[in-house]
C-alpha cells in the first residue's frame, strides 16, 4: 500500500524503490480510486493533448474576453521571442501560459491544474521542457503524474483555492507543480524535484489574489506568463545543485500559515490591492454597473 502525507515521503518512496515520484503518484491514484494503470495513464493522454490545443489556441488567439480586458497578448508575445531580452524558450513559455490563461478568459476548454485561475503554468512549463529535452510521450506523462504528487501533498498540508491562501495557493502551487515536472523530465533526482518545488513556491509567498472586478483576468492571465517562467528558474536552480536552506514541507507549512494570516480583501474578494485602484474600481463599475 503506498502512502505518503508529505513531499519528503513522497521522495523516500521514490529512492527506497529506485523509481519517479510520478511512479509513486500513479500507484498511489491506483490504489485509491481502484483504477486501472491503462485507464489513468489514457486520462493522463487525453489531460495532455487538451493542455496542448489550449496552448496552441492560446499563442494564435485574438479573440478578447467579454469584459473586454484580455485577450490577444498571447500572440503579441509569441511574436516577439526572436527579440527578447529573456530569449525565445523563455518567450516561448511565457506566450504559451498567457495563451492558456486567455483561452480560459474566453471560456475555452482548459485543464485545471490545480486551479482555472492557474491553469497556462504547468502547460506552459512541460511543453517547454519537454521540447528542449525532446522527452517522449511516456516520460511527459510521467512528469504530469510528479506534478499531480506535488498538488496533491500541497491541497492536503495547505490550499490550492485563492479565496482561502491568496494567490500564492493558487500560482503558488502550480510553480511547485511545474518546476517538479520540469526537473523529472530533465533528468533530476526525486531531492532535486522536492528542492525545485521548495525554491518555486517559497518566493511566491504572500501573493495576493486580488483580481480587478473579481474576474480571473487582471493581474491573472499575465501573471500565469511570469510565474511558467518562474518554475523554470526554480528548475533550473535545482538542476544545477542549488538547494533550498528551508525543507520543502516547512515551506508548505509557512504557504498555510501565511496564507491563514492574509486579509480576506487580499483573497479573490476583489476588496484589495490592484482591484482597490483607481483603474480597478473604474473597470469594475465598466463592467458591472
Amino acid at each position: 500500500m503506498v502512502n505518503f502525507n508529505s513531499i519528503k515521503e513522497l521522495i523516500e518512496l521514490a529512492k527506497e524503490r529506485n523509481t519517479s515520484i510520478g511512479k509513486i503518484t500513479m500507484e498511489y491514484e491506483q490504489e485509491h480510486s481502484f483504477d486501472s494503470e491503462e485507464h489513468m495513464l489514457k486520462s493522463m493522454q487525453n489531460n495532455w493533448r487538451v493542455m496542448q490545443e489550449s496552448i496552441e489556441r492560446g499563442i494564435n488567439n485574438k479573440d478578447k474576453s467579454l469584459s473586454g480586458l484580455t485577450g490577444g497578448d498571447a500572440i503579441k508575445i509569441y511574436n516577439h521571442r526572436d527579440e527578447s531580452y529573456t530569449g525565445k524558450t523563455v518567450m516561448t513559455a511565457a506566450a504559451s501560459a498567457v495563451g492558456v490563461s486567455e483561452v480560459n478568459a474566453v471560456m475555452g476548454r482548459i485543464v485545471a491544474c490545480p486551479t482555472a485561475g492557474s491553469c497556462g503554468i504547468v502547460p506552459a512549463a512541460i511543453r517547454t521542457a519537454a521540447e528542449k529535452n525532446h522527452n517522449s510521450e511516456e516520460e511527459i506523462l510521467d512528469a504530469l503524474f510528479t506534478a499531480a504528487g506535488i498538488g496533491l501533498v500541497i491541497e492536503a498540508n495547505a490550499s490550492i483555492a485563492g479565496a482561502y491562501g491568496g494567490c500564492q495557493a493558487e500560482c503558488g502551487t502550480a510553480a511547485g507543480m511545474a518546476a517538479a515536472a520540469m526537473v523529472q523530465l530533465g533528468g533530476g533526482t526525486p531531492d532535486q524535484v522536492g528542492h525545485a518545488v521548495a525554491l518555486a513556491i517559497k518566493n511566491l509567498l504572500g501573493l495576493a489574489c486580488d483580481p480587478v472586478a473579481g474576474l480571473v483576468e487582471v493581474p491573472c492571465v499575465k501573471r500565469n506568463g511570469f510565474v511558467a517562467v518562474h518554475s523554470m528558474v526554480a528548475a533550473d536552480m535545482a538542476l544545477a545543485g542549488v538547494e533550498s536552506v528551508i525543507p520543502v514541507d516547512e515551506v508548505i507549512d509557512a504557504m498555510d500559515r501565511i496564507g491563514r494570516s492574509l486579509p480576506r480583501t487580499v483573497k479573490e474578494t476583489a476588496e484589495g490591492g490592484l482591484a482597490l485602484t483607481a483603474t480597478g474600481k473604474a473597470i469594475s463599475k465598466r463592467v458591472f454597473g
